[in-house]
Order: C-alpha cells, then structure tokens, then sequence
C-alpha cells in the first residue's frame, strides 16, 4: 500500500477487503468460537469436541453445511464498516505520524498506525462479535434456539439488559484489536517492502499480495488471541455467570484450566487467517486498482 493513499480510499477499499475476508473465513471462525466455547468436561466424560476436525464434523452432521456459517449475517452486515474503518484509522494514522513528508514509516510508526486504527473498530465490532458468538454457540452445546437470527438476537439483548449488554466484551475486544491491529498493518507493510522490488512483475506483485495478507492474519491472531478467548467465553455466557466481568472471566481460565486454554481455537483460528487475510488485501487491492483508475484524485 503507498503512503500516498488517500484515507477516504483506505476507507472504501478496506470495506471491499472485509466483505472477502468474512465470505472467505467465517466457517473456521464458527469452529473457532465452538471450541473456545465448550463447556469444560466433568471427571470422566468426553470433551464436546476432541479438536478442530470433530467439530467440523459434528456441526456438519448435526446442522448441515450452512451450519458452518451461522451468526454471518452479524459479521457480514458489519464488516464492511468495520474494516473500512480500520483501514480508514490505518490510513489515518499514517499521515498524522508523517504530515507531510514522503519518507517511508519505521516499524514502531507503522506498529503505531495500525494499533490506532484498532481503537476506531471497537465501537461497531463489539455488538457485532457479541451477536456473531451467540448465534454461533445456541445450539452447539445441544441447547435450544434462543434466537431467530441478528435482528432478534439484538433486541432480546436489548430487552434483558439494555445497551449495556449489547456492549458486553468491549473492553476485551478494544484490548484484543489494538495490539493484533498494529501487528496485522505492520506484518503486511514490512513483508511486500521487503520481499517485492520495484521492477516485479504485476504477476509476482499480485502472489505477493496474497502471501503478505496471509502472513498479516497470522501475526494478528498470534498476539490477538488470548483476548479473543476471553472476550468469547465473556459474550457467549449467560446473563449473570461472570458478575466480575473480564477480571472473572480470566481467573476462572486459568484456575480451571490453565493459560493453555488461552489459545483454545488456535488451530481453526490460523487455518483461517492466512485465506482469509489473503482474500482482504487481495480485495483491498483490486479496489485500490480501481479507484485509481476510476478516480484518480479522490
């Protein structure tokens, strides 16, 4: 991405990339959210799920194909503002840190511009993974429908606690993108300024692209991850299980399981982040080719 992008582009372009990422990646998401979720087994009884496989396939047997892809309509209706304001906050940020210069961005300063853009999310992220995790987790622990869909879900939210419960997670959705955010723009940077030469082939640009989105997904996920896990067990739980918040949520991790459980997910999580972040920086950059040629002083 050139430091010259303007951030109504990064904007538009980031909204493009969203909407890939979640048609791309949403199924390993649901097994995801399944396994971080799963009730801890009592003395002698089998786990709900033995690993990412087994959940693939018992969600398969149980709820069909399309059950891979409950709670998308949360993520795909916001998804499209969500990473176009991360991206405009990217963009953003990178002209506060450099005003009017041309110089190239150090690792901390581009490390800087990402994790800002992350504090822009939090705001239409947290109801949306609130809604997407419980759609996800209704009826993966043999329980009933409570929800008909996203529309439902947010106003029987809405009528139980308020705008409050809506909300709940946001704090452990802020402390999950601001560091995985700077780590997601800075990977990406750092990977094509490194390993693409100015004379290359559009051909090798566009592999590049691919590989340099999927190894930034991969970096996010690895710091982002403990909290995601928190911020999963905290939305997903009923109302009234963890009265102290994110504070409970995270002692009782770790009492009952151990800091291991913090990476619960974490192989459904990477085989979906290399794809799916893939397809959003491929789509980031076809838009950009396009706004470029469509509007070339937007």
């Amino acid at each position: 991405m050139s430091d010259k992008v303007s951030p109504p582009k990064y904007f538009l372009c980031g909204g493009f990339g969203g909407i890939c990422t979640v048609l791309s990646g949403h199924p390993l998401d649901t097994i995801k959210v399944r396994l971080q979720t799963m009730p801890v087994p009592k003395p002698g009884e089998a786990p709900l799920y033995t690993g990412t496989f087994d959940c693939f396939t018992k969600t398969i047997r149980k709820e069909g194909f399309f059950g891979l892809y409950k709670g998308m309509s949360a993520p795909l209706t916001g998804v499209a503002p969500i990473f176009a304001i991360s991206f405009f906050g990217f963009g953003l940020g990178k002209k506060l840190i450099t005003g009017n210069s041309d110089l190239p961005l150090s690792k901390l300063e581009l490390f800087a511009a990402g994790a800002f853009s992350g504090i822009f999310t939090t705001s239409v992220m947290a109801p949306g993974e609130r809604i997407k995790c419980l759609l996800q987790t209704q009826q993966a622990h043999g329980g009933p429908q409570k929800y008909k869909g996203m529309v439902d879900c947010a106003k029987q939210l809405y009528l139980e606690g308020g705008i409050r419960s809506i909300y709940k997670g946001s704090v452990l959705t802020l402390c999950r993108d601001v560091p995985a955010s700077g780590m997601y723009f800075m990977t990406y940077e750092l990977v094509k300024e490194n390993f693409v030469p100015q004379d290359a082939s559009n051909q090798f640009k566009l592999m590049m692209t691919i590989f340099a989105g999927g190894c930034a997904g991969i970096a996010n996920w690895v710091v982002g991850m403990p909290a995601d896990v928190l911020k999963s067990r905290l939305q997903s739980a009923p109302e009234g299980t963890y009265p102290g918040g994110t504070r409970e949520v995270f002692t009782q991790l770790m009492a009952k399981e151990g800091p291991l459980a913090l990476y619960k997910g974490v192989v459904p999580v990477m085989l979906r982040a290399f794809p799916a972040n893939a397809a959003c920086f491929l789509g980031f950059e076809i838009a950009l080719k396009f706004l470029n040629w469509a509007a070339p002083n937007f």
